[in-house]
This record gives structure tokens, sequence and C-alpha cells, in this order.
């Protein structure tokens, strides 16, 4: 396992990630090195009382947004417009709410407080972004997520009432679509995102395309 230097933001090659996927500890949340940390495909993922761990798993999820398809009952429901969906309005309240709503596989949640403000911090940088998702002015579920201008980085989302995530990913997918963005990084699987239409892919597949953003931008 790779140390970090606290007085440097260089990351070991993400290869260099043992088989769960972690691939260094320590360091600190700043901003600058949590850009540098998304720029190479690596993002911080720990619970409260834990050092900051840093991961780069071997299999990728991910979703082509365009690609996605919902459901026909999501499909019906975006036509009925029972919701009112907002992008990047409302960033501290969505990152609470992921941050302290109830998880129903008990496992709670890995947003601590350090990380939620260092999230702050790189919102008011325009580079962390949200979707907040409404039901009669009330703000009932959302997600939020890192903004690398062709890979949107996903980090959480929350319901607070029956499909409301499911309407923020179907707008964010559309929007990204209108955008040109390469893909919905959804990082790590689970069967939740799987149904909503995201699938793996490998590593260096990811960073090829990372890679590719980074130097258009330069």
């Amino acid at each position: 396992m790779y140390l970090l230097d606290e007085n440097s933001l260089q990351f070991p090659h993400p290869h260099l990630a043992n088989e769960d996927g972690l691939l260094a500890v320590g360091g600190d949340l700043s901003t600058e090195r949590l850009i540098t940390a998304y720029q190479q495909g690596v993002f911080p993922w720990f619970c409260d009382g834990e050092p900051i761990l840093w991961y780069s798993p071997a299999w990728r999820m991910v979703l082509d947004p365009r690609h996605y398809k919902p459901s026909k009952s999501l499909k019906q429901l975006l036509k009925k417009e029972v919701f009112n969906v907002t992008f990047n309005q409302n960033f501290k309240e969505v990152i609470y709410h992921c941050k302290s709503i109830d998880r129903h596989d008990g496992l709670g949640t890995w947003i601590t407080n350090d990380m939620e403000n260092a999230y702050l911090k790189l919102h008011k940088l325009g580079i962390a972004k949200s979707v907040e998702v409404w039901l009669n002015n009330e703000l009932v579920g959302g997600l939020y997520g890192i903004d690398q201008e062709h890979v949107f980085c996903g980090e959480s989302m929350f319901s607070k009432v029956s499909n409301a995530s499911k309407v923020a990913f179907a707008w964010l997918n559309k929007y990204l679509v209108e955008n040109n963005y390469a893909l919905l990084d959804c990082q790590v699987h689970n069967d939740h995102l799987e149904s909503l239409g995201a699938y793996e892919i490998p590593r260096q597949e990811f960073l090829t395309i990372l890679q590719k953003k980074n130097a258009k931008n330069e």
C-alpha cells in the first residue's frame, strides 16, 4: 500500500492498486489533491475514523449516457412531470441529504464531515455539481458528482420519495448526451446502478477516456 506524501500531490500509477482497488492511504482532502486524483481516475472512499483511502478499481462501473434507457414506468413518470428538476442550484442540501439519509443496506454513509466540506469547496470552484429533484417545492431527491467536462464522476444520490433518485439519474444522462459527455462514471459496481444500465469496463479503458479528455483541455 502506498503512503501519500503530505507535501506532494503525486499518486502512484493506478495499476498499482491492490485486488480491491485500494491504491494509496493518507494525504488530505485539499481541492488540489482531489482534482489531481480525479484527473487520474482515483477517488477517495473511507468511513469516519479511518485514514483517507484512495481507490482505482480494476473494473470501473460506467454508463455511456447515449445508451441509457429508462424503464417504461420511468418514462411514463417523466412524461407526467410530477417532479421539478433543477441543476446545480442547491448543492449544499443535496450533499447533506446524501450524507444523512438512512441507507437500506445498513452500511451507513461514507460521506464524513471532512468529505462534505471538501466537496463544498469543489462546488464553489464549479467542479462539483448537483441535480435536484423537487416535489411541491420540497427537495425529495438528487445526486452530485465531479464534472470533468467530458466525464461526469457520480458520487452519491438520495431519494426521500419513490423514484426521485431515478428521475435525477435520467435527467443527468439527458444533460450529458446534450453536452457531448463520453461517460458517466459510477465508480464501483452495485445492483441498483446495474438496473439503471451501468456496466463495467477495464481500468485501462476508463483511463484512456480520461486521458483523451485531459489532453484535449491542455
